[in-house]
C-alpha cells in the first residue's frame, strides 16, 4: 500500500492512541503546567509576543491555507505563499493538507450525514468536536480521489511527505530556539508552543461543533450550519459558517463590510502584494437571492402559525404577491446571465451592469417590505 492509498479501518470505533494521547497530553500541560509556570515564574515579554505571533500565523495558515485556498481553491497563491502557508498551517499540528482538505471536501458533500460526514454534528457536540478524532469511524476514512488536483501539487506533497518533521521543528524546535535566542527558552515553548497549540486547535475545532449549533441561519437552512460573528473574534473569520456552507466557493466567509474575518484580510491583502491572484467573489445577486428566499420563508411560517391576526388573509396574500414578483425578479436576472453568456461582448458590460444594480436594489427593498410584513403580524 502506497502512502496516497486510503487507511482501511478494521474495526469501528478502535481508539486512536497517537491522536488521544497527542491531544490529551497538550490540552493537560496547557491548563496545569502552563499556569502553574506563569503563577510561579512568569512569562516573559518575549513569550507573549511569540505566543501572538504563532497563534496569527497558525490561525492564518489553517483558514487561509488549509482551507481556503486548498479545500475550496477560492484564490490562486503563488509558489511562495504557498510555501509559507504549508509550513504555518503544519505547525497548527491538525493533519497534512491533503488529509485535512479531503476530509474537509466530505463534510461539505455530506454534511449532516452521519454516515458519511467526517465530523457531523448529529452525532452530539463531543464527537464533531474532539471525539470523531479520537477513535477509528469509517465516517474518518480518508478518500484520497476526492482530492486530485493537490495530489498534483508539489508543495501539498512535501508537506504531506515531511509531515512529521515539519510539525516537530515548528511546534518544539523552533520556540525553544527562539525561546533561547531571548533567554527564556521554557517559557516561550509552554506558551507560543504548547498553550498556543491547545487554543488553536479548539479554536479550530469549535467551528465543526458550535458553529453548527449556536448562531443564526440568515442564508439557508438546508444544513446546520451557524453563522456566529462572536466565533469568528477566535476563528479569524471562520465563524461566518452559514454563508461558507452556501457558497463555500468564495474567499470570503465574513462577506459584510463589518464583519470580523481576519482571513479575508490577509488574502485580500496578499492579493495587493501580487502573491494572490483569481479572488473567487459570490455575486451580490445571489447572496441577497438566498437572504431573501430566507427571509419568504420565515415570514410565510409566521403568518401562517399566527391566523388570530385579524389582517392575516390579507398580510398573508400581499406576501405571496410580493412572493411572486421577487420570482420575477430572478427569471430577470437569469436572463441577463443568458444574455452575458451568448453575447459576450465588452460593448454590453456597462449595460447589464446598470440592469444587475437595479435587480439588487430591487432585492434590497422587497427584504425591506417583507420585514414590514412580519412586523404587522406580530400582535401589538
Amino acid at each position: 500500500m502506497t502512502h496516497l492509498e486510503p487507511k482501511t479501518f478494521q474495526e469501528e470505533g478502535v481508539r486512536n492512541w497517537p491522536v488521544t494521547l497527542t491531544l490529551g497530553l497538550t490540552f493537560i500541560l496547557g491548563v496545569t503546567l502552563v499556569p502553574w509556570y506563569g503563577f510561579t515564574v512568569g512569562f516573559s515579554g518575549w513569550a507573549w509576543a511569540f505566543f501572538g505571533i504563532f497563534m496569527l500565523l497558525t490561525g492564518i495558515g489553517i483558514g487561509s491555507g488549509y482551507h481556503r485556498l486548498w479545500s475550496h481553491r477560492t484564490y490562486v497563491a503563488s509558489p511562495a505563499l504557498q510555501w509559507f502557508l504549508a509550513i504555518v498551517g503544519g505547525m497548527s499540528l491538525q493533519n497534512s493538507i491533503l488529509i485535512w482538505s479531503a476530509r474537509h471536501r466530505v463534510h461539505h458533500r455530506d454534511v449532516d450525514d452521519d454516515e458519511r460526514d467526517p465530523y457531523s454534528i448529529g452525532r452530539g457536540f463531543w464527537f464533531a468536536h474532539i471525539g470523531w478524532m479520537l477513535k477509528d469511524y469509517k465516517s474518518g476514512e480518508v478518500d484520497y480521489s476526492i482530492v486530485p488536483d493537490l495530489k498534483k501539487n508539489p508543495v501539498v506533497m512535501w508537506q504531506h511527505k515531511h509531515y512529521l518533521e515539519l510539525v516537530l521543528a515548528t511546534n518544539i524546535l523552533l520556540p525553544l530556539g527562539l525561546g533561547f535566542l531571548v533567554g527564556d527558552p521554557i517559557g516561550v515553548f509552554l506558551l507560543a508552543g504548547v498553550f498556543r497549540l491547545v487554543l488553536n486547535h479548539h479554536f479550530t475545532f469549535f467551528i465543526n461543533s458550535l458553529a453548527h449549533m449556536w448562531g443564526k441561519q440568515p442564508y439557508t437552512d438546508e444544513n446546520s450550519a451557524r453563522d456566529n460573528w462572536f466565533l469568528s473574534i477566535f476563528t479569524y473569520g471562520e465563524g461566518y459558517h452559514n454563508f461558507h456552507h452556501l457558497f463555500q466557493n468564495d474567499y470570503r466567509n465574513g462577506v459584510r463590510w463589518f464583519a470580523i474575518d481576519l482571513n479575508k484580510w490577509f488574502i485580500g491583502m496578499a492579493a495587493g502584494m501580487g502573491m494572490a491572484t483569481d479572488l473567487r467573489r459570490t455575486p451580490q445577486f445571489k447572496i441577497l437571492r438566498a437572504r431573501l428566499h430566507m427571509d419568504f420563508k420565515r415570514a410565510r411560517e409566521r403568518l401562517e402559525t399566527d391566523p388570530a391576526n385579524p389582517r392575516w388573509k390579507e398580510l398573508l396574500d400581499t406576501l405571496e404577491t410580493e412572493y411572486a414578483q421577487y420570482l420575477g425578479t430572478i427569471k430577470e436576472w437569469q436572463a441577463l446571465q443568458m444574455e452575458k453568456v451568448q453575447q459576450g461582448k465588452q460593448k454590453l458590460a456597462d449595460r447589464l451592469d446598470a440592469s444587475y444594480r437595479d435587480l439588487e436594489r430591487a432585492l434590497h427593498l422587497q427584504r425591506k417590505r417583507v420585514a414590514q410584513l412580519v412586523a404587522e403580524a406580530v400582535p401589538a
